[in-house]
């Protein structure tokens, strides 16, 4: 599968999931994708941070924000931070409040477009 492949089929998922109101672990999401092993999580790393580019630069909700660790908390892995560095602006560190005030203010933009409730 071709990047650009990869990340028009993560964009799906994301989008799918948004409406339903869900969050996904990148674990799942590579699963949902058909990925195979070797490096899978970093192939859904790298589509994201493909994706949170593309949806900075067009002012959209960061649908990246949906996708988050299964031992995080609720957050999303430290490269989500980093990228969010490179792509929004974010100061912040990879943990703690000011991660979780990032991520909480990208998932309440994505859920206000995408209408989804829950996750």
């Amino acid at each position: 599968m071709t990047g650009d492949d990869l990340n028009g089929r993560l964009r799906a998922l994301l989008a799918a999931r948004a409406q339903a109101g869900d969050l996904v672990t990148y674990g799942e999401a590579a699963r949902e994708l058909g990925l195979r092993p070797p490096n899978t999580i970093q192939q859904v790393a790298a589509a994201l941070d493909a994706l949170m580019a593309e949806d900075a630069a067009a002012g959209a909700p960061i649908l990246a924000a949906l996708v988050v660790g299964k031992r995080r908390d609720g957050l999303p892995a430290p490269g989500f931070f980093q990228a969010a560095r490179r792509h929004l602006g974010y100061t912040g560190p990879d943990a703690g409040p000011d991660a979780r005030a990032c991520h909480d203010r990208l998932l309440a933009r994505v859920r206000a477009h995408w209408g989804g409730g829950g996750a």
